[in-house]
């Protein structure tokens, strides 16, 4: 396809699985630099020995700048090319993994890790661009497809950081994400079409449309909340494992930490089940089960303390849990305001990232303070939080695009 074509409704189903595969790619690829850091905490704390008791600021100061990308850049690409946006964010990210890479101090390896949340937002294009070039019939599996590769790229950055990491080095795992982003930005100019703006307002105008649709849709609320709720219980679990696995009895190191992220990507190959369940029944059956495996997995996980399997167990319940509510629920959201993707998107991804920074930032304090049996029942405390404001707003139906 000529990079000079706008996107619209593609007619093939191969032409349009290919966009929705290089779309996986650019998802998976893009959101991968927000995790690389969570299994490299203990290698941090070596390298800055006199600020070791700052190191959990790094993953929670990323995912908040993730936020902060998505309320601030994510909304224009109802405005502009999403194919732009995309590969300006490439050569931002870039710079800022330059300087991670690099970083003398704690504190500038903070700095740079918010500018990286803040550009790793290039995910926040790709999913938005699925739902407008898939028919409205097959939204959820086109949005499962692309949202499989961004949950891979959550779950293998693990393993690659700590791979990386066991052999070259942390500082060696930025530079290998700059290479690799430098890559994917040529196949984005020579394949990914552009896209058609839907909105001409101001940016100002833009971002204030946004409470606007707050105000007006009871559904954006409820399933902002609730993914909130299930990230916030995900990131709790990542961002402590690497602590349980250096300690008795595991004694492990990041490759370790990261091999389980090859256990949670049963949750990617969830992801196009799930979009199609949620095409054909509704979500919200699908997200009240997502909800029940995400309790059960922090049950499994505050008997496994001390066992591998256990913990893989738990891993793969959590991952399949946490991806099918994600696919139920922006399913539910894109069908809201068809002019107004992204928008709706950032609402929704801005709730999603506080609530991860919000896990990471509680399984911080909870770790510290009570350990793997504390984190288990922070971890089931959200699950019951997204549970509750589930349950609380009967079904309604949702507009058709």
């Amino acid at each position: 396809m000529s990079t000079s074509d706008s996107a619209a409704p593609v007619t093939t189903d191969r032409s349009l699985r290919a966009l929705l595969l290089l779309l996986a790619v650019i998802a998976g690829v893009s959101v991968a630099n927000i995790y690389y850091n969570q299994p490299l905490l203990d290698n941090l704390r070596e390298s800055f020995p006199k600020s070791a008791s700052w190191v959990g600021a790094v993953p929670a100061v990323t995912q908040l700048g993730y936020a902060a990308g998505m309320l601030f850049l994510a909304p224009l690409g109802d405005r502009f090319d999403r194919r732009l946006l995309i590969l300006l964010q490439i050569a931002g990210i870039c710079v800022a993994l330059v300087i991670a890479a690099s970083a003398p101090s704690l504190t500038v390896l903070i700095g740079a890790s918010l500018a990286i949340g803040v550009l790793a937002t290039i995910a926040q294009q790709a999913v938005p661009f699925a739902a407008e070039l898939a028919p409205p019939s097959g939204r959820g599996h086109a949005v499962g497809t692309v949202m499989s590769g961004l949950l891979l790229g959550i779950l293998l950055a693990r393993t690659a950081a700590g791979f990386i990491a066991e052999y070259f080095g942390w500082r060696a795992v930025f530079g290998a994400s700059v290479v690799a982003l430098l890559v994917l930005a040529v196949v984005i100019w020579l394949r990914l079409p552009k896209s058609r703006p839907t909105s001409t307002l101001p940016y100002g105008k833009l971002m204030v449309s946004m409470w606007h649709l707050i105000v007006e849709h009871p559904g954006l609320r409820e399933a902002s909340l609730t993914g909130a709720c299930m990230f916030a219980a995900f990131s709790i679990f990542w961002s402590v494992l690497a602590l349980l696995l250096a300690g008795a009895p595991f004694h492990l190191g990041p490759q370790a930490a990261g091999l389980f992220g090859i256990v949670g990507a049963a949750g990617a190959l969830a992801a196009p089940l799930a979009g199609k369940f949620s095409d054909r029944r509704g979500p919200r059956t699908i997200i009240s089960l997502s909800i029940g495996l995400v309790a059960v997995s922090f049950v499994v996980f505050g008997l496994s303390g001390a066992s591998i399997a256990g913990l893989v167990v738990g891993v793969i319940i959590l991952d399949v849990g946490v991806q099918a509510a994600q696919i139920s629920n922006q399913s539910r959201i894109y069908a809201l305001s068809p002019d107004a993707r992204s928008r709706v998107n950032t609402v929704y991804m801005v709730a999603y990232f506080i609530g991860g920074a919000a896990g990471s930032a509680v399984g911080a304090v909870v770790w510290s303070s009570f350990g793997w049996i504390g984190v288990s029942i922070a971890g089931l405390a959200f699950a019951g939080l997204g549970a509750w404001n589930h349950a609380r707003r009967p079904a309604r139906p949702v507009a058709a695009s």
